[in-house]
């Protein structure tokens, strides 16, 4: 192993920068597999990858604690991965199996880890951000100092829901970071096409919300803002708006013809590949060998590899379990107490 040092002009090790290698690096491969297994009709249903987006999730998870919540919509596979559920879970659920972390009933857009703080995974556009600014609440009104990370992408925006959350959190200081996804497009649709105000981050300000854009392909930048973001919230001062600008190398989802761009706009972003850039600066510094990497890439491969066995040598579900989790019982499936 090589020593261990500080990068010039920035406070993260040697670390830090392992850590959200292995992690991104195990999301990418999961939904490369996950890409695979779809396209041989193993799973079913509607299915979004979150392949390009890594560092938003990387460096959210680094920047905040274990016991703050998590919320986004339906492209949420890498979310949970990311705060330490076994991806196994993740593909037994997409699988509709009865071993699913949610117990095969959610599949793609609906995964869930209590365990890990994690509440979803919705497929309503926009309907997680009201839902994020009531845990929120939640948390303020237990007198905690967790907060609540609430995702969305550039196209649920447009919902009327987020001005209404906006209003209330701003009000009542809730302790809430909204995170904008801002892939450049909702479903085939460009944000200059839908939009009058092409900075997302904007819609904060007449709110007088903490707002700003961040460079969503850059893990470092995106832990520095969630880490002031964080900061201000846990002391009481209320939500901030953070327009993450990031790219999806893949579709919408699995069935979208991707006629909306061009073949030179995707791989000139795949150029500014995230988990390259944090690879690129292990290998600079010489905090990372061939061998090391190598290491890595093997036991992703593994977790990747037990992830797909456990997922297709697991039951379904009992009939009887469509009359199980109609009505919510104390504890379960997610209640805040």
């Amino acid at each position: 192993m090589a020593k261990t040092a500080t990068l010039k002009k920035t406070k993260f090790t040697q670390q830090d920068y392992l850590k959200w290698y292995e992690s991104m690096l195990l999301m990418r491969k999961f939904e490369e597999k996950t890409g695979q297994v779809y396209v041989q009709q193993k799973i079913k249903g509607f299915c979004h990858l979150y392949i390009g987006q890594e560092a938003i999730v990387a460096g959210t998870v680094s920047a905040t604690k274990k016991e703050d919540k998590h919320i986004t919509a339906y492209r949420d596979h890498a979310h949970p991965i990311g705060l330490g559920l076994h991806p196994k879970y993740v593909m037994a659920e997409m699988y509709a199996k009865i071993t699913g972390c949610s117990k095969g009933k959610g599949g793609s857009m609906h995964i869930f880890s209590k365990e890990h703080n994690f509440v979803g995974g919705h497929g309503i556009v926009g309907g997680q951000i009201p839902l994020g600014a009531g845990i929120a609440f939640a948390e303020k009104y237990k007198g905690t100092d967790n907060i609540c990370v609430c995702s969305m992408g550039d196209g649920a925006v447009r919902q009327g829901a987020l001005h209404e959350a906006f209003n209330m959190a701003m009000n009542w200081k809730l302790p809430v970071i909204f995170i904008i996804e801002n892939n450049l497009y909702a479903m085939g649709t460009s944000v200059v096409r839908t939009s009058n105000v092409h900075d997302l981050w904007k819609l904060g300000l007449a709110y007088d919300m903490p707002s700003k854009p961040v460079d969503g392909l850059s893990v470092e930048a995106v832990h520095e803002a969630i880490e002031e973001a964080a900061a201000r919230a846990r002391k009481g001062e209320g939500p901030t708006l953070l327009e993450m600008k990031t790219y999806r190398y893949k579709g919408h989802s699995m069935s979208d013809a991707q006629t909306y761009r061009t073949k030179d706009e995707v791989k000139e972003y795949q150029e500014q590949d995230p988990i390259q850039k944090v690879l690129k600066t292990l290998q600079e510094n010489n905090w990372i060998s061939d061998k090391e990497i190598e290491a890595i890439d093997e036991k992703v491969k593994a977790l990747v590899e037990e992830s797909v066995k456990f997922a297709e040598e697991s039951p379904f579900p009992d009939p009887s379990e469509l009359y199980q989790d109609v009505y919510s019982e104390p504890g379960y499936p997610f209640i805040i107490e």
